[in-house]
């Protein structure tokens, strides 16, 4: 089994991989592979409506976002973790999020979703409900833990004193473990829940 994990801070090795770094070595410990990218500090632009996707199946900008498609179909859980920058998610993870989910056409459910957010003080609970809106618009049970998902610290290296946050880390990642697992077995025993053909109704209609 494998989580794919995404840091979506500037910093390489900041309180967001912190967070992330914490529920890898439970991953590991539970025999499951990880791997982490990267994302905060490339230049991701935001998906611009143009459709080319859906006749491409990939996005039209060859970027981070191309280049994580086909580790995120591969993967069995997805982790996103964020700084939280005016009680929202990095910029830069909101646009590679945006296209990674609109652009990747594959049957995402079933995969185990988390969100993690790292913040001085504030923004982290608002933070952790927009990420999780990615997961549940595809089919993906979301993993929780013992609070919201949230670590706290300034400074590079802060989030190492947060001893809730870093427990509330390792709770996530068994959780999630467990969920993994569990939805494999159950895979193998009764397959995926039977899929409804698409019924999408608009809110406006041309008379």
């Amino acid at each position: 089994m494998k989580v794919l994990m995404i840091n979506g801070s500037p910093h390489a090795k900041g309180n967001t991989y912190t967070a992330l770094h914490e529920m890898e070595k439970v991953f590991e410990q539970e025999g499951i592979e990880t791997e982490i990218l990267h994302i905060g500090n490339q230049a991701v632009r935001g998906c611009i409506a143009c459709g080319s996707c859906a006749k491409n199946g990939k996005c039209v900008f060859d970027d981070a976002v191309n280049a994580a498609a086909s580790k995120f179909e591969e993967c069995d859980g997805f982790v996103v973790g964020s700084p939280v920058y005016y009680a929202s998610a990095n910029a830069t993870l909101s646009a590679f999020l945006d296209r990674l989910f609109y652009s990747t056409h594959f049957d995402k459910r079933m995969k185990v979703g988390a969100c993690v957010a790292a913040a001085r003080r504030g923004g982290l609970t608002s933070t952790f409900d927009e990420l999780n809106k990615y997961f549940t618009i595809t089919g993906m049970p979301v993993a929780s833990g013992q609070y919201w998902n949230g670590i706290h610290g300034a400074a590079q290296g802060e989030a190492e004193q947060d001893l809730e946050g870093l427990q509330m880390m390792r709770t996530l990642a068994k959780n999630m473990a467990f969920l993994m697992k569990s939805i494999a077995l159950g895979k193998k025993e009764y397959g995926l829940p039977e899929k409804e053909p698409a019924c999408k109704t608009n809110f406006i209609r041309q008379a």
